[in-house]
């Protein structure tokens, strides 16, 4: 079988689907993954996807009428249909990716409109897929997909630590110079209801820093440089993180002993690698703990008392990996629960030094 998935973006959300890839390849498939340009890199590498398409939907929505955005449409088209899906998943539920998902031809199996974003969107999968329950987190949501193609699911929790494979000279320069053990604090969100506030991650890091030598390592993306400056006046003794990419960001994470952030994408991927992570949750957050938490993460309410944060947080501390001179991870706690694992996963750090 061949199979399509349609996840455009964001961040977390491609992480998210991870394990419909992970369980279509366990399956037997060829699996293909259609995403934005700006995602292709975090699935570069990923042994369960055999192809990756892009679609620059951003640039084509400003400019419908320009004859390249046209041409991408319709080389894109070519691709996917080149590949010969027998089936494409829609994982998205929005117009654009439904729209997408037909462009390869195949019968497109998505959500039924009650469990999509865009409702009427819905018309365009030939497949609406029924959710068995109304509380599911959105990793269990997207592999009922599988189910319908009659998939066995086998593995449930998101793994990105292909990632590691490959290493960058940013964040190995920016690990060198760390003392250990260091927590990583990710302030910046895309809406703003998802936000904590810089006053209480400073007060959270100072104090796993006081009283568990925590160093507070700052992490940003794109619009949060003024948010971690103000921050970093209120923890002179933190370290900002340097501009990583996606490899250089899961090396960071994965030599933390904590990751703190709200319902954010380097989050979601900081849990994907095993890290331990602690995930706030406003009280205006769209997405509800229950249905976006960390899948194995905690996932807390920032309307609980301060302590209560801060108990929660020290809980989830774990002892941070080891690097040796050459970067390679030493540590037992990585999440890889058997002998098979281990040996793929040494295997292709072994391979990266070579």
């Amino acid at each position: 079988m061949k199979l399509l998935i349609v996840r455009l973006s964001a961040m977390g959300d491609v992480i998210h689907a991870l394990p419909v890839a992970r369980n279509a390849k366990l399956a037997g498939a060829e699996v293909g993954w259609l995403t934005e340009p700006r995602y292709a890199p975090l699935l570069e590498g990923n042994p369960s996807v055999d192809r990756i398409f892009t679609a620059d939907t951003r640039w084509w929505r400003t400019n419908a009428l320009r004859y390249e955005t046209w041409r991408g449409i319709s080389s894109l088209r070519s691709a996917v249909r080149e590949f010969e899906p027998d089936v494409t998943l829609d994982v998205q539920g929005l117009w654009k990716s439904a729209f997408l998902a037909r462009l390869a031809g195949a019968p497109v199996v998505g959500f039924d409109a009650a469990n999509r974003r865009e409702p009427l969107s819905a018309a365009l999968c030939g497949v609406r897929v029924r959710l068995p329950v109304r509380r599911l987190h959105v990793v269990n949501k997207n592999l009922t997909l599988l189910k319908e193609v009659g998939i066995d699911i086998s593995e449930r929790a998101p793994d990105a630590r292909y990632l590691l494979s490959r290493s960058t000279e940013q964040a190995n320069a920016f690990l060198k110079s760390l003392p250990k053990p260091f927590a990583v604090y990710h302030p910046g969100a895309a809406r703003p209801e998802k936000a904590w506030g810089e006053a209480n991650y400073a007060a959270l890091a100072r104090r796993l820093y006081e009283e568990r030598n925590l160093v507070p390592v700052i992490s940003w993306g794109p619009g949060d440089e003024m948010c971690v400056k103000r921050i970093a006046e209120l923890l002179p003794m933190a370290a900002v993180a340097p501009k990583l990419d996606f490899f250089g960001l899961a090396q960071l994470s994965e030599f933390s002993s904590l990751f703190v952030a709200g319902d954010t994408g380097p989050l979601h991927l900081a849990d994907a690698l095993g890290v331990s992570t602690v995930c706030l949750f406003a009280a205006g957050a769209r997405n509800p703990a229950w249905r976006n938490g960390p899948y194995r993460g905690k996932s807390i309410k920032v309307s609980e008392p301060f302590e209560s944060v801060l108990r929660d947080a020290q809980e989830a501390i774990r002892p941070p990996a080891s690097m040796s001179p050459d970067g390679f991870v030493a540590r037992d706690l990585l999440g890889l629960r058997d002998s098979a694992t281990l040996t793929r996963h040494l295997e292709s750090r072994c391979a990266a030094r070579r």
